[in-house]
């Protein structure tokens, strides 16, 4: 007896449903789990003073001052309440739904754009594989290897150009409305996009590249006459040179023109095939992406726009990949894979080890999924959890102000994974400096005081704590003479200050 239509759907849903979370789970063993790597220093700490309004008593204004400007912290920190989930699984749980969900947004895209199954799903099991891919010289990911506002912010783009591409822009909106609610910056390229492709639908048959117009005039009022930037801001400023384009190397430079030409050819060869919505999103994404890169040449050349290159246009590149992944999967998935799974295996295994191994390049001294739950591996992280867990709530810490760049360090970040203060630092510190200036003259302060670090002795720690109010710091072995060390691995001490 055949099944009716109803049935066939419903089936058809389950099965997407688990190719969906297979290629999930298949992307997290790609990508890796790092919860408290690199900028989740930023965000994490902010969803950790919401949940405990007692930590980070000293140092909390650069990482608030971006927590201030988005719900990220308040969505995470309500759905561990209402979980009661621990902190660690409530973020690896959100991580994995961030994925999925981006995942599925790509699937809607591949959907109308192609209209084979395995055209569809080579789209998406490329995007898969390449999530952690570096977009040009932002020195973004499509999805990073810890949960934070963009992973969200990503998903929600791509939803909010699959809405406009059905004309169901009251939906697109909402989609925009969410990602600006998680990331102050990240909206703005979707959105972008979202209007242009809307420009392209109203007006484009009638006044052939009005759509570019309507985009550069949305643009230009967004562009103000900036005061050059202080000399605080400046040094911080110098340690993003990925802000200008103009410190790009060629091939960065390359990943930003490449796609670009690539996405032109796909709106010629879907022209010829009469694929008219990808056609669309490609010839407004060939746009899109030219706008923004003038903009990043004009915040990047005169001086008196330097301090506007903080806002780095050139992330548009990250929806940008995404849809370019998404025409590069389908078209292979149609006229090179095709049904052969030989062919499949070939092209996606290599490159999933590839992509597997340069992310075990990234973190060597960790485990490459950080589960929730078990022991790390890391000397550094291992003595961060002990401060968590045997100091208390109040203390400031001092360590190496660039303690990130550290060898078998992995970017793991202090306030993060111990939940205590500590002095300004070199590395993720000045990210907040360099979107927030305001913040400039107090960073310096602080890292200047701690350096040179790797010289300093007792009397040093001594000078911080009369300072700064430093009760304890964390050394590199052979560590300090004088110093009251209550812990220490193969890598590091945790010690106490004395007294002067």
């Amino acid at each position: 007896m055949l099944a009716s239509p109803v049935k066939e759907i419903q089936i058809a849903k389950y099965k997407t449903l688990a190719m969906l979370i297979s290629l999930t789970a298949g992307a997290l063993l790609i990508q890796g789990y790092h919860p408290c790597a690199e900028d989740a220093e930023i965000y994490v700490p902010g969803i950790e003073k919401i949940l405990n309004p007692q930590l980070f008593p000293a140092g909390n204004e650069f990482f608030l001052s971006h927590a201030h400007l988005t719900f990220f912290p308040n969505l995470v920190a309500f759905s561990l309440r209402i979980t009661h989930l621990p902190m660690e699984v409530g973020l690896f749980a959100w991580q994995l739904l961030s994925i999925f969900l981006l995942l599925s947004a790509c699937w809607q895209l591949s959907s109308l754009c192609f209209l084979s199954a395995r055209a569809r799903w080579a789209g998406i099991c490329l995007v898969a594989a390449l999530l952690t891919i570096p977009v040009a010289g932002t020195a973004l990911y499509i999805s990073d290897q810890y949960f934070n506002p963009r992973n969200l912010a990503a998903f929600a783009a791509v939803f909010a150009v699959v809405r406009t591409l059905e004309k169901k822009y009251v939906r697109a909106f909402l989609w925009i409305v969410f990602a600006a609610l998680m990331h102050p910056l990240m909206w703005v390229f979707p959105f972008s996009l979202c209007v242009l492709l809307w420009a392209m639908e109203k007006f484009e048959g009638r006044a052939p590249g009005s759509s570019a117009a309507a985009l550069a005039a949305f643009l230009l009022p967004a562009i103000p006459i900036a005061p050059l930037p202080s000399r605080g801001y400046q040094e911080a400023a110098r340690l993003h040179p990925y802000f200008y384009i103009q410190n790009w190397a060629w091939y960065e430079l390359l990943g930003a023109v490449a796609p670009l030409v690539l996405l032109w050819w796909f709106a010629r060869w879907a022209r010829q095939r009469r694929w008219r919505v990808a056609e669309q999103l490609c010839r407004g994404s060939v746009i899109y992406g030219f706008v923004f890169l003038a903009a990043a040449i004009v915040f990047d050349l005169p001086a008196r726009f330097e301090v506007l290159a903080r806002l780095q246009p050139l992330r548009c590149l990250q929806l940008l990949y995404l849809v370019l992944f998404v025409m590069i999967g389908g078209w292979a998935g149609e006229y090179v894979l095709r049904g052969r799974v030989w062919r499949w295996l070939l092209v996606f295994i290599p490159l999933s080890v590839g992509m597997f191994l340069a992310q075990r390049s990234l973190f060597p001294d960790s485990a490459h999924i950080e589960w929730p739950g078990t022991a790390p591996r890391n000397p550094w992280a291992q003595a961060f959890l002990w401060i968590r867990d045997n100091t208390p709530i109040d203390t400031v810490f001092a360590l190496d102000p660039e303690y990130m760049h550290v060898a078998g360090e992995d970017e793991i970040g202090f306030r993060c994974l111990t939940e205590r203060s500590r002095l300004a630092d070199w590395v993720k510190d000045n990210g907040a400096v360099s979107m927030f200036p305001g913040l400039a003259a107090e960073w310096w302060a602080q890292v200047e005081a701690q350096t040179p670090w790797t010289n300093f002795q007792l009397q040093d720690m001594q000078r911080l704590q009369k300072q700064y109010g430093v009760t304890w710091v964390v050394v590199q072995q052979p560590g300090v003479h004088g110093l009251d060390c209550a812990f220490q691995n193969a890598a590091v001490q945790v010690c106490r200050v004395p007294q002067k």
